[in-house]
């Protein structure tokens, strides 16, 4: 699927213009040239060298120790810190995208396919650093989860918290992702607090650069937070140790050789992989018309787009047998469309592949699926290609494979040729199907192609356990779907078996595996200090002052306010009955709550929220700006006509508001605890509320 930690080009003995210039990596905050065991790297077009690339000279010891030493600035950092830091990078590369742009032409892709790896990895920044700032506080760990009392007084419990590792990341990406592929694994690491080395493919490893070069300009992150290995890495796996971490995307050969070094064994390193995958698309037994043409849609789209070169490319269409001739003939039609050539040139509708030695592996690849299946549309030698001079380009056009026996081959399975290249597959039933799909032996992504009323439930259960992500098109999703070839920073991405067994991507999850994971055990005061946040039974302030009244600075942890009480009435649940229109038996209907549950007609849940408000929220104009939510609520036990209810409110957490606008008044938001409980001192309801309050408030 993807080039190995270093690989030869096939040009790799051609003669070298001495101009050529040297691509230098970015290690100990200052650019390194190697100046031997040079690799040349060529023009995907034209054939003419475009760089030099080396790491000849640097000193893997000396980039591990710095960014441990100067990186781990980040770490003492905030989690919005962080996030904004990212979010101005990502605003910067926006701004200066049309220089990555032009590099992108050189490795064969189209603007179409560039936009993918170059905007595409800018939004995972922006989508990252919106997601740090919206869910998680502005502290620089995490804490996982509340209070777990662990005696029977309460004295003795834990917490669970999340802290950077202190160490460092290294990401060895592929070729085919050059800017996304990097951006997408040093979002979640730089987010945590953990410095990044980056080591690209040494194709298409000038966009790299160039991105970041345009960071480090930037200054925006501390010293040796991002270094750039261009060329080998050597011995850098012999300096790590117990807190760092590695990733991996490429083939499944190389990844399992590196996974396997004695060093990371040794040290328990996590190793995350991401591995070439034979990646399905599915069209359901009940197909019309409609349908069919969404699934000959999407497996042309992906079929295309970047040449093929996707590690979530369709490699494996599965059809009902038929309807098979059908989808042939309109996949066919689509493909014999399809203009190969030099992507700056307007007719152009797919590029090259990124080097030749790429194009050679994909015609050994199709010789080898050629065993078990036939070619049913060759377009290289159906199609004239769009370019000066054709010979000299890395160009290999769509190529399409049936295998009418895929329950007796062996090789159309687990074989991925990683360029325009798919094989059709007819299937007689579900169970076939799900026999044939599990044959992969792990993918990144499967489509299942349904009619918008069809009912695909068996499909996703049989093929779910194989797969990082399942994508369900119909007419109604296809409007506006990212298609089955786009991971989402939201989502994971990654897969099981063959795929690597990893998981990149996926929101704060992604975050978190960048983390340690400890559980803190002790007394409530000392999980309060530690975590910044009140935990119960920790000690609590109390004075004449409403806590409303309080600027946000004035606040302090565990303050509380206990309120008077208020006897909850039979007008109460009838007037708020008439008020929202919720005349549910259980507070309204005397006989039918009677022989209910309950006993008795009880008041009303979203009632005694809003009576709690009444009896701790301070009238007056104050420093309170607003209600910014709720969380976690819960009922706990019935309130019934006659019982007195009272309300404990405590400042739990505090979190200074970053100042977009310095013309802006600063605020802060404060986590409030409420228990709502009745004259036995049993709990009735317990959440979470959110204000807005002023940092600085005269009156």
């Amino acid at each position: 699927m993807l080039e190995q930690v270093d690989q030869n080009g096939s040009n790799a003995d051609a003669y070298t213009p001495p101009s050529t210039p040297h691509l230098a990596s970015y290690v100990y905050d200052s650019w390194h040239q190697g100046q031997a065991n040079l690799r040349t790297v060529y023009h995907a077009i034209s054939g003419l060298p475009i760089y030099q690339v080396s790491s000849h000279g640097i000193d893997m010891q000396k980039v591990v120790s710095h960014a441990k030493q100067h990186g781990s600035t980040l770490a003492q950092w905030t989690f919005h810190q962080r996030a904004l830091a990212l979010k101005e990078i990502a605003q910067l590369l926006l701004e200066r995208k049309e220089e990555f742009y032009q590099l992108a032409f050189a490795t064969g892709a189209t603007r179409k396919d560039a936009w993918v790896d170059i905007e595409g990895g800018i939004q995972t920044l922006f989508a990252y650093s919106s997601m740090v700032r919206r869910e998680l506080s502005d502290e620089k760990i995490m804490t996982e989860d509340s209070w777990i009392q662990l005696s029977k007084h309460g004295s003795f419990g834990a917490k669970h918290i999340l802290s950077p590792k202190a160490g460092v990341a290294l990401h060895i990406n592929a070729f085919n992702f050059p800017i996304w592929g990097m951006l997408e694994k040093i979002a979640p690491a730089l987010l945590a607090g953990m410095p990044c080395i980056v080591k690209p493919a040494t194709d298409g490893s000038q966009l790299t650069q160039a991105v970041v070069k345009a960071i480090v300009e930037s200054q925006l992150l501390p010293n040796g937070a991002l270094q750039l290995i261009c060329g080998q890495i050597d011995n850098l796996f012999e300096f790590l140790g117990p807190q760092d971490c590695v990733t991996f995307t490429g083939s499944a050969a190389t990844g399992q050789k590196l996974r396997q070094h004695p060093h990371l064994n040794q040290y328990s390193i996590p190793f995350t992989m991401e591995a070439d995958s034979v990646n399905s698309a599915i069209l359901s037994p009940e197909a019309n018309t409609a349908t069919i043409e969404l699934f000959v849609r999407e497996v042309f789209r992906e079929m295309t787009m970047k040449a093929g070169q996707k590690c979530t490319a369709i490699r494996r269409a599965f059809v009902p047998q038929a309807l098979l001739e059908q989808v042939q003939e309109k996949l066919i039609a689509k493909l014999s469309k399809v203009v190969v050539g030099d992507p700056e040139k307007a007719e152009t509708t797919m590029g090259a592949l990124s080097s030749m030695g790429q194009k050679n592996d994909v015609m050994e690849k199709v010789a080898a699926l050629s065993i078990d299946a036939r070619v049913v549309f060759d377009g290289n030698s159906t199609s004239k290609i769009n370019a000066l001079n054709p010979e000299k380009g890395a160009f290999f056009a769509p190529t399409l494979l049936r295998c009418d026996t895929p329950s007796q081959s062996h090789i159309v399975h687990n074989t991925e040729a990683f360029g325009p290249v798919c094989t059709l597959m007819p299937y007689q039933n579900l169970a076939e199907l799900a026999d044939l799909v599990a044959r992969g032996e792990g993918s990144l992504v499967a489509s299942v192609v349904k009619n918008s009323d069809e009912n695909v439930e068996q499909i996703v259960q049989h093929i779910a356990p194989w797969h990082g992500r399942v994508h369900i098109l119909d007419e109604e999703s296809a409007k506006e779907s990212t298609g089955h070839g786009s991971p989402l920073p939201h989502l994971v991405h990654g897969g099981p078996g063959r795929a690597g067994g990893g998981e990149e991507l996926g929101g704060i999850r992604a975050v978190k595996h960048y983390m340690q994971r400890t559980a803190i055990q002790g007394s409530p005061n000392s999980l309060t200090q530690i975590t910044h946040s009140w935990t119960a039974g920790s000690n609590i302030n109390q004075d004449r002052v409403h806590p409303f009244k309080k600027p946000f600075d004035e606040l302090v942890i565990g303050e509380r306010l206990l309120t008077a009480r208020r006897t909850v009435t039979e007008a109460d649940l009838v007037n708020f009955a008439c008020l929202s229109g919720d005349h549910f038996y259980a507070h309204t209907d005397k006989i039918a709550a009677a022989e209910s549950f309950f006993g008795e007609r009880v008041a009303h849940g979203y009632f005694i929220v809003s009576a709690a408000a009444g009896l701790f929220v301070d009238a007056p104009f104050g420093p309170v700006i607003a209600n910014y939510g709720m969380d976690n609520l819960r009922f706990v036990e019935p309130v019934k006509i006659g019982d007195s209810i009272q309300v404990e409110l405590t400042c739990k957490q505090k979190t200074p508001k970053l100042q977009r606008d310095p013309a802006q008044p600063p605020q802060g938001v404060v986590v409030w605890d409420i228990k709502v409980k009745n004259q036995r001192g049993e709990l009735v309801a317990t959440y979470d509320i959110l204000t807005l309050v002023a940092r600085e408030f005269v009156i």
